[in-house]
């Protein structure tokens, strides 16, 4: 079972839908033992850095994430909740992240992209081979997002978008931990391999630790 964390945000039944089309066990939930008895963890949103780390912590929801990072459960984060992973973000500069992947989610520079927010669909180049990734390489996603990620350690980036005249990281990973910038959810068939990929993830690690 795939649990997608229900912290109050937009953008959750898409992904919940998405997974029901692939057949894949899945359940919208912010219970505490549905994120422990979960596989897998996916956690997406739209919206503000600092409404969604203030509806996890008011849900109680923020250390318990931690703590299921903690025990290797394979963890997505899609668009905000991909921000969320980080340490913090200009957004809302008094607020923490999750601080499970070290970096700053930072404003696209006008000067450099022209249009904020960046919408539509924009190619990504996967960098390093990844069990997510599968198979894809270059094909377009959909992105809707004015802030992008900047990781302290480049080693974390599977995946890059040039915008404007930008580049800026939109598939990262740290051991257990994917997150990325665009919406599988709303990428069509791209989008739905992901998912299936990471719900093949899920899969493996569930075997093994059985």
């Amino acid at each position: 079972m795939i649990v997608v964390i229900d912290y109050d945000i937009g953008n959750l039944a898409s992904v919940v839908k998405a997974f029901e089309y692939l057949n894949v066990p899945v359940k919208l939930s912010s219970d505490y033992r549905a994120l422990a008895e979960a596989s897998g963890i996916v956690l997406p949103g739209v919206g503000a850095f600092g409404e969604g780390m203030e509806n996890l912590k008011r849900l109680k929801l923020e250390k318990r994430i931690i703590e299921e990072v903690r025990t290797g459960k394979p963890f997505f984060g899609i668009c905000l909740g991909m921000q969320l992973l980080f340490s913090s973000s200009e957004e809302c500069q008094e607020t923490a992240g999750l601080g499970l992947i070290e970096g700053e989610v930072k404003l696209f520079d006008r000067n450099k992209v022209g249009k904020v927010p960046h919408i539509g669909w924009n190619q990504v180049e996967i960098i390093k081979k990844d069990q997510v990734f599968d198979g894809l390489n270059g094909e377009n996603f959909y992105f809707v997002h004015s802030y992008y990620v900047k990781p302290v350690r480049d080693d974390v980036i599977l995946g890059k978008t040039n915008y404007g005249n930008q580049t800026f990281a939109a598939v990262v990973r740290r051991d257990n931990v994917w997150g990325m910038q665009c919406h599988p959810e709303k990428s069509s068939q791209v989008g739905l391999s992901v998912l299936r990929n990471f719900s093949g993830v899920v899969l493996n690690a569930n075997n093994s630790s059985n």
